[in-house]
C-alpha cells in the first residue's frame, strides 16, 4: 500500500504535471508502473531463484526503491516552493480587459496594472516549465543522495572504539576488547568480498571476544553457505559468540544454528559463559530475539532469567540481545552492559526518528538506570542497498575497571 501511494505521488508530480496528454505521458505512466512493481517482484521471486539470479532483480528493485523514496522527500520539500511560485505568477500576470466591439482597445489607465483575478487561468507553458524545473531539481537531489548512500553502504565499515567502565569489573580485566557487529544481512546484494573485508577488520582489532548480535543472514544455509564461510577465519582469544535477531526467524532458524558452530561460532540461547583473564572473570550472556517466542520455532523465546540463573551477583554481566528494547528487562535484572544492533542506526534518514517510537536508542552508548546500552549501527543493510546518516561499523567495546 505504501509503495503504491509513493509511486502514485511520483506519477502525479513527475509524469502528469510535466507532460501533456499523449504518447509520452502514456509511456512514462507504464514505466512508473513497472518501476513500482520491481521491489515486489524482487521479494516474491527470492525463494524461487538462485542467489545469482536474484542479485540483478534485488539490486535494481531495491535501488530504485531508495531513489523513489528520496525523490518523494525532495518533491515534498519543494511543494511550498511550487505553491509560492504559482501564487506569485498569478499576482504578476496582468488582468484581462474586454475589447470593445468595432473599435480599438482603450489605452490602459495610468498607474499600476490591476491585479489578475484569482480565478484567471495560469499560462500552461509557464506551469509546465515550473513543474519540469522542480521535477529535475528533485531528480538530481534524489540521485545524488541515493548514489552517496550506495557508496557509503558498500564502503569499508568504520571502527568505533568505545570505552565502557563497569563498576564491578576486576582490574585484571581492564582493557579487555569485545569486538561487536550486527546486521550483516547476507543476501543476494551483500556478501562476497565485502563480508571478507568485514572479517579482516574485526581480526585487525585483536579481539578478546567477538560478539555478533543478530540479523546475520537473509537466506537459507544452502544459498549462503559460501557467503558466510569467512566467519571461520575470525580469530579471538576467548571465542566468537552469536545471538539470534528477528531475521534469523524468517528462514530455517534451526539449520543456521546447526551450521554456525561448524564455523567456530558459539550460539548463546538464553545462556551464559564465563570470560576469564588473570584469575578474574565476567559473565557473557545471550538471549533470543524478542520475536522468537512468536516465530513458531519450538523452544525459542527470550528468557533472561534462564540466562542469569545461578550466577554470582558480584560478577559483572555483559548481555548480547539483538534489539535495544530488551534493555528494560536487562536493567531490571541488574545487567551491567547490553550490546545490541537491529536499528541500523536508522540506515536511511529520516527513519531514525521512526525507530525511536519502538526502541529506546538508535545508536551509540546510553544509560538506562544502572545498565549501559551500546547499539551498533550494523555492518550491512536491508532493503535499499544504501545508507544515509548511518555508516556501517565495527565496534570495539573496551571494558574498563573503575579507578580511584
Amino acid at each position: 500500500m505504501a509503495v503504491s501511494l509513493l509511486h502514485g505521488y511520483l506519477w502525479w508530480r513527475l509524469v502528469r504535471s510535466t507532460t501533456r496528454p499523449g504518447r509520452l505521458r502514456r509511456r512514462l505512466t507504464w514505466l512508473t508502473l513497472l518501476l513500482a512493481l520491481l521491489p515486489a517482484v524482487a521479494v516474491l521471486t527470492r525463494r524461487d531463484l538462485s542467489l545469482s539470479a536474484q542479485a540483478p532483480l534485488a539490486w535494481l528493485g531495491f535501488t530504485w526503491l531508495g531513489i523513489a523514496f528520496y525523490a518523494f522527500l525532495a518533491l515534498l520539500a519543494l511543494e511550498p516552493v511550487r505553491l509560492a511560485l504559482r501564487l506569485l505568477d498569478r499576482r504578476r500576470a496582468p488582468a484581462r480587459e474586454p475589447v470593445p466591439v468595432g473599435g480599438p482597445a482603450p489605452e490602459p489607465p495610468p498607474g499600476p496594472a490591476p491585479e489578475r483575478a484569482p480565478d484567471a487561468p495560469v499560462d500552461p507553458s509557464r506551469r509546465l516549465f515550473l513543474a519540469r524545473s522542480l521535477a529535475a531539481t528533485a531528480g538530481v537531489a534524489a540521485l545524488g543522495t541515493a548514489g552517496t548512500g550506495v557508496y557509503l553502504a558498500n564502503s569499508a565499515p568504520v571502527v568505533r572504539r568505545v570505552p565502557v567502565t563497569l563498576p564491578r569489573l576486576d582490574p585484571a580485566l581492564d582493557g579487555l576488547r569485545v569486538v561487536t557487529f550486527s546486521d550483516g544481512h547476507l543476501s543476494a546484494t551483500y556478501g562476497g568480498r565485502r563480508f571478507e573485508r568485514l572479517i579482516e577488520i574485526v581480526n585487525a582489532q585483536r579481539p578478546d571476544v567477538v560478539a555478533i548480535v543478530g540479523d546475520l543472514v537473509d537466506g537459507e544455509v544452502d544459498e549462503l553457505r559460501e557467503e558466510v564461510a569467512p566467519l571461520a577465519d575470525l580469530v579471538s582469544e576467548q571465542g566468537v559468540y552469536f545471538v539470534t535477531g528477528n531475521h534469523e526467524y524468517f528462514v530455517d532458524t534451526r539449520a543456521w544454528l546447526r551450521h554456525l558452530p561448524t564455523l567456530g561460532v558459539e550460539v548463546l540461547r538464553n545462556e551464559r559463559v564465563q570470560v576469564t583473564r588473570g584469575g578474574a572473570s565476567f559473565d557473557l550472556a545471550g538471549i533470543d530475539d524478542r520475536t522468537a517466542a512468536r516465530s513458531g520455532v519450538p523452544g525459542h523465546g527470550a528468557d533472561l532469567d534462564a540466562a542469569l540463573d545461578g550466577r554470582d551477583d558480584a560478577t559483572p554481566v555483559v548481555l548480547l540481545a539483538h534489539q535495544p528494547v530488551q534493555v528494560a528487562q536487562a536493567a531490571a535484572a541488574g545487567v551491567d552492559l547490553q550490546l545490541s544492533g537491529h536499528t541500523h542506526g536508522g540506515q536511511l534518514w529520516p527513519f531514525d526518528y521512526a525507530i525511536r517510537l519502538d526502541q529506546p536508542a538508535v545508536e551509540g552508548l546510553s544509560r538506562h538506570g544502572d545498565t549501559q546500552l551500546y547499539v551498533t549501527s550494523g555492518a550491512g543493510y536491508w532493503g535499499p542497498p544504501m545508507r544515509i546518516g548511518a555508516r556501517p561499523e565495527v565496534t570495539v567495546v573496551e571494558l574498563r575497571a573503575p579507578t580511584g
